[in-house]
This record gives C-alpha cells, sequence and structure tokens, in this order.
C-alpha cells in the first residue's frame, strides 16, 4: 500500500465548548477530553505514520503530541494548514454570526471561491496557503514508490473539508452537509497526475454523496452545535 495522507481535525478545546468561532492563532486549548481523544486517535492507528504534523494553533499542537505519544512520533509543525480566518466573526458565538459563516461557506462549496468571510479569508485564499503545504508533502514523500507510510496532519475541520473537496473533486454538497467531529479525518491517497482521491472521510468510504431525503437550509445550525466542524 502506498503513503496516504491523513488530515484530521484537531480534539475538542474549549472554544467548541462554547461554540465560539475560534480561527486565529494560537486559541484554544483542548479541554481533558480533547487530550483523551487525541491520544486515542494515536492508539487506535492502523500503522505507524512517518510523520505527524500540525498546524500553528495550539488545539492542533497538543492533538499532535498526543498522537505522537502514542506512535513515538515527534510532531512538526507547519504553517499555512490553520483554519478558515472568519475575521469580523472571530470569537462570536451567536446565531447570527454563526449563520453569516455557514452562509458563506456555503456559498464556497457551490463554487464561490473568491467570496470572503466578513473581514476574513477567500476560499481562493486559504486554498493557496493550504494547499502548497500538501503539494510539498507530496512530493517529498508521498510520490516516492519507496514511502508506503502515512502522513498525519492535524488541521482544522472547515478547512479541511474544503480543502479535500476541491482536491479530491468530492461533492461540495457533501462537503457542507457531513461535518467532522474532533479527531474524526479524511484520507487522502495520491493519484496519476498529480491528483488526489479521497478514500475515507470520517467513518465514510466512496462514493461521496448526499442521502436522498438530505435538505440542505442555507445558513441552519442548531444553537448546540460547534460550527467549524
Amino acid at each position: 500500500m502506498s503513503g496516504r495522507l491523513i488530515l484530521v481535525r484537531h480534539g475538542q478545546s474549549h472554544g467548541n465548548v462554547a461554540r465560539r468561532l475560534d480561527t486565529r492563532p494560537p486559541g484554544a486549548e483542548l479541554t481533558d477530553l480533547g487530550h483523551d481523544q487525541a491520544r486515542m486517535f494515536g492508539h487506535t492507528l492502523g500503522r505507524r505514520p512517518s510523520i505527524v504534523a500540525h498546524s500553528v494553533a495550539r488545539r492542533a499542537a497538543q492533538t499532535a503530541a498526543g498522537i505522537g505519544s502514542e506512535t513515538g512520533v515527534v510532531p512538526c509543525e507547519f504553517e499555512g494548514v490553520h483554519e478558515v480566518q472568519v475575521g469580523e466573526l472571530e470569537n462570536r458565538d451567536d446565531d447570527a454570526a454563526v449563520a453569516e459563516f455557514n452562509r458563506v461557506y456555503q456559498r464556497w462549496h457551490h463554487g464561490e471561491l473568491d467570496v470572503p468571510m466578513p473581514g476574513g479569508e477567500t476560499a481562493d485564499e486559504v486554498l493557496a496557503r493550504y494547499v502548497p503545504v500538501l503539494t510539498d508533502l507530496r512530493m517529498r514523500y508521498l510520490d516516492d514508490s519507496a514511502f508506503d507510510s502515512d502522513i498525519v496532519l492535524v488541521s482544522h475541520g472547515a478547512a479541511i473539508r474544503l480543502v479535500a473537496a476541491v482536491l479530491a473533486g468530492v461533492d461540495g454538497r457533501f462537503a457542507m452537509d457531513h461535518h467532522l467531529a474532533n479527531t474524526e479525518s479524511v484520507v487522502l491517497a495520491p493519484i496519476t497526475d498529480g491528483r488526489w482521491s479521497c478514500v475515507q472521510w470520517a467513518t465514510l468510504a466512496p462514493p461521496f454523496q448526499l442521502q436522498p431525503e438530505a435538505i440542505l437550509i442555507p445558513g441552519a445550525q442548531t444553537s448546540g452545535e460547534d460550527p467549524m466542524g
């Protein structure tokens, strides 16, 4: 089996518990449960990764440390793979802010990549900083036929779903409707001509399709949900 890229969302943070739009690094720390989730993820990996990497956010670094403690791999930090920057919505937890975030994020998954979060990033800007990191990891490791291990990259829910959908051609409606819980992951495998195949999305395997009865309501979000997954 050739190497794969495992994009894992960080463990539960205090920002997640508060349902805050916590995107600006370094951000909130993990809860006790988040630390447990990180160690459990490392414990249940099917095979030892060669690399455990993380974004510059504190919660990602702490998650990577937990994974590293179980796998024996020393984590390393990468710039550019932090969460979508929400600008004026930062640290807000009210329904109006969450609905606005979802409204813009949904437009991204419908192909409007140049639409910005209020005072924040466009999808084009997220992709411009994030994708080169994955391309470099691919060229340095995954495209080498002698490299047969996995790379684990601890990142963030909204960014992972956007990047994975764009790189692997996953239906944007599916990505919008299938959040990642803390320490759930999206697994990408390199295929020909520099393309990627998505081989796992959380607990789901391809093809990645909406359920026939699924109805997407723009801006919908129940008050208890973590908006960034």
